[in-house]
């Protein structure tokens, strides 16, 4: 079945054009990736998606247009995503960046909080996103005292603290030595097999090619490929767009537009 439909998505910043006429399909339980060089439009799309930026076209989720729809509400019916600067608490344990992901604020529960503001919460979702991505060991610390790899699973784990049907992820391997992406690789996959659709943004090729179901592929706002793994890595169009001169091997790795935060 198909969870998420983009139907010719496009995004105005002014006069630029930073996506055009996006279409994209994510099938409930698959894990896909969207790539292309920096300004490609990869973190706009995640940002129309979301909320975060006004797009024409549409996004349907689950069969309902989300067009219209604030970030928290779109949040609510089970779209989730991270961010390339994280955005953690880091004058909170890890645990209770947890909660704050977790926590959906009703006219209800601000009342409740009011009234009973120790009140018990079920905790069985924060306990699940710990053993899932192995952070139970770092739950009572705080984000400034772990590694950067950590530090972007916990990100991760918070956005899935509140238990989404999708989550974008936003260059979750930014800056993550080759053994730390093929952890973070196989944690993607866990969370896919936990029953959480992923639709991945990231430069690290290797990743993508070696997690992915399929694969779109845009630049300068279009999108110019798709196709699973295999077929992406010997599209000529790809190649000249993206990848270099030449077909990326099996197993190869790119340092080209490292740079993420230049993608808008």
């Amino acid at each position: 079945m198909t969870l998420l439909r983009l139907e010719q998505l496009t995004v105005d910043y002014g006069g630029l054009r930073a996506l055009n006429a996006l279409d994209l399909e994510v099938a409930t339980g698959s894990l896909v990736g969207l790539i292309g060089p920096n300004g490609a439009g990869k973190t706009t799309c995640i940002d129309a998606i979301t909320g975060f930026a006004p797009a024409q076209g549409r996004v349907l989720f689950n069969g309902r247009d989300l067009s219209g729809l604030r970030p928290h509400r779109r949040a609510n019916l089970g779209v989730g995503r991270t961010w390339q600067s994280l955005e953690l608490f880091d004058d909170l344990t890890v645990e209770e960046n947890l909660w704050v992901g977790a926590d959906r604020q009703s006219a209800w529960s601000i009342v409740a909080d009011f009234v009973v503001p120790n009140r018990r919460r079920d905790r069985t979702a924060i306990n699940e996103v710990l053993e899932l991505l192995d952070l139970g060991d770092l739950a009572h610390r705080k984000p400034s005292e772990l590694s950067h790899g950590q530090r972007k699973l916990v990100s991760t784990a918070r956005a899935l603290a509140a238990q989404p049907a999708l989550v974008c992820m936003d260059e979750p391997a930014a800056g993550l030595d080759h053994d730390e992406s093929v952890a973070l690789g196989q944690r993607l996959r866990q969370i896919v097999g936990a029953g959480t659709s992923i639709l991945l943004v990231d430069h690290d090729m290797d990743l993508v090619l070696s997690v992915c179901d399929f694969v779109y592929v845009i630049d300068f706002g279009c999108k110019i490929a798709e196709g699973t793994p295999a077929e992406i890595r010997v599209d000529q169009r790809v190649v000249a767009a993206y990848l270099g001169d030449e077909p990326t091997a099996p197993g190869a790795t790119t340092d080209a537009h490292a740079d993420a935060e230049a993608d808008r």
